[in-house]
């Protein structure tokens, strides 16, 4: 629904992270109201929180494309990063994130803000070896009424049993996920594992093996009780309070423990092909954009104004419609390649040639082109566009919109039975890609195609087993 880019401030002089939403997949989502307000929810609940161990927030803003929220730029890799590169912690480097992460919630619940959503993915180790909790989208702020009965927020896996069983929630839901993080630290894998529906179960009715069975470390057995107190069924089993977690695993450790996670364990930069590890701080005054995954944009972008695309005879709102398309795969740094590549292209199939060439997943640019071939082919762009001759070079995508050969597409009932499932996976937004899915002239099977793209491979089979079952 949006991108973070490394951005720079060019009044204060200081990089910032710039999240970024989109109002048009907002106006299409039934709650729309409640998802903007969930979003100026995270500057309000991290705005008030001055802590070391949280991201802090700047500025909240809007613009007629996009809301955003300026914070704090980290520099570092998120504990998700270092377990996908199976790192093993050191006992003092994994009780020093413990106890820095159990530091920082209980600072936020003391100011009456529970984060909902701790995972490895939201803790980053910065490169001084402290870390930084990031991203309370849906943090719940004490005198919020925002949150909505039978939505269950936050990540399968770290969500506490009594938010999964529509009971009352409260701080200990976060001391919970900060036991689930503990466990993966402890032996290198989750308590809880499977399905969705498999990890809902597990986490409501079975009890996790002792992490120094599941570690296969019987030194780790004193940490066990601390463990199993932390991932309690019952809210009122866990720990009182963050502090009390803190304290109790520091008992069981029994030695000093470092403020900071040693130099040895830390990876120093995780880079995209081609980034720098230091990149040039921009000059005073320059925006410089990042691509999504963090890849350094160039800093300075020759685009078409758009009075400049209506004197070349661009039809604007045609290539606003190629720009949406080239969103959902890249963000919104696509309204920059679009007006890039408008300086060169004689008409809207060549312009939409020269974008699916610029992406890098060749799924990705054959999906680009099933969706705009067939629309670039009978919308010229350009007024002055000529007729393409015959020996001009022609893309043709076995199934794309308007090829004849593509069978019936979906009906109305198959199209709301699509988005009823689809939601089971992604939740309000599922809606949105169905309708986007559903253009005119797409068949059927490209139909669920585009509308299973997103899924993994156990979550496309399930869903189009039930989308045929209810057939």
């Amino acid at each position: 629904m949006g991108v973070v880019y490394k951005s720079f401030d060019p009044v204060i002089r200081r990089p910032v992270a710039l999240k970024t939403i989109r109002k048009e997949l907002l106006d299409d989502v039934e709650d729309a109201a409640t998802f903007g307000r969930r979003f100026r929810n995270e500057a309000q609940a991290a705005g008030r929180l001055q802590h070391p161990g949280i991201v802090a927030v700047y500025e909240y803003g809007e613009d007629p494309q996009f809301a955003f929220i300026a914070m704090e730029y980290v520099e570092g890799s998120s504990l998700r990063q270092y377990f996908e590169r199976k790192v093993r912690f050191e006992e003092h480097d994994l009780i020093s994130i413990m106890a820095q992460l159990l530091d920082a919630l209980h600072y936020a619940h003391e100011q009456g803000v529970w984060h909902r959503d701790i995972k490895p993915a939201n803790i980053i180790i910065m490169s001084n070896g402290r870390i930084k909790v990031a991203d309370f989208g849906i943090a719940h702020v004490g005198s919020s009424t925002l949150t909505q009965v039978g939505v269950v927020m936050g990540t399968p896996g770290f969500i506490a049993p009594e938010q999964y069983l529509g009971r009352d929630i409260d701080h200990r839901v976060d001391l919970f996920a900060a036991g689930v993080v503990l466990y993966e630290l402890l032996t290198g894998q989750p308590p809880f594992s499977g399905t969705k529906e498999n990890v809902m179960y597990k986490v409501c009715h079975e009890a996790a093996p002792p992490a120094s069975v599941a570690g296969g470390n019987s030194s780790l057995a004193r940490f066990d009780s601390v463990v199993e107190r932390a991932l309690a069924k019952r809210a009122e089993d866990r720990y009182a309070s963050a502090a009390d977690f803190r304290s109790e695993l520091l008992a069981a450790h029994d030695r000093p423990v470092s403020a900071t996670v040693s130099e040895q364990t830390l990876i120093r930069a995780i880079a995209t092909p081609g980034e720098p590890r230091q990149p040039t701080p921009p000059h005073a005054g320059e925006r410089r954009a990042s691509h999504p995954g963090g890849a350094p944009g160039p800093p300075h972008v020759s685009t078409m104004p758009t009075e400049m695309l209506v004197a070349a005879g661009w039809n604007v709102d045609e290539l606003a419609t190629v720009e949406r398309s080239l969103a959902h795969f890249v963000g919104p740094i696509a309204r920059i390649m679009v007006r890039r590549a408008a300086r060169d292209a004689r008409d809207l199939a060549a312009l939409v040639q020269k974008l699916a060439d610029q992406l890098a997943s060749s799924s990705d640019r054959t999906r680009f082109l099933q969706q705009n071939i067939h629309f670039a082919n009978t919308h010229p762009g350009k007024s002055q566009a000529r007729a393409p001759a015959e020996d001009d070079d022609a893309t043709v995508i076995p199934g794309a919109a308007g090829d004849p050969t593509v069978p019936r597409g979906p009906s109305a009932e198959e199209i709301a039975r699509a988005s009823r499932l689809l939601a089971i996976h992604m939740g309000p937004i599922a809606q949105v890609l169905v309708r986007q899915a559903a253009q005119a002239g797409v068949g059927r099977a490209a139909f669920l195609e585009r509308v299973t793209q997103r899924l993994t491979d156990a979550e496309r089979d399930r869903f189009l087993a039930d989308f045929e079952r209810s057939h």
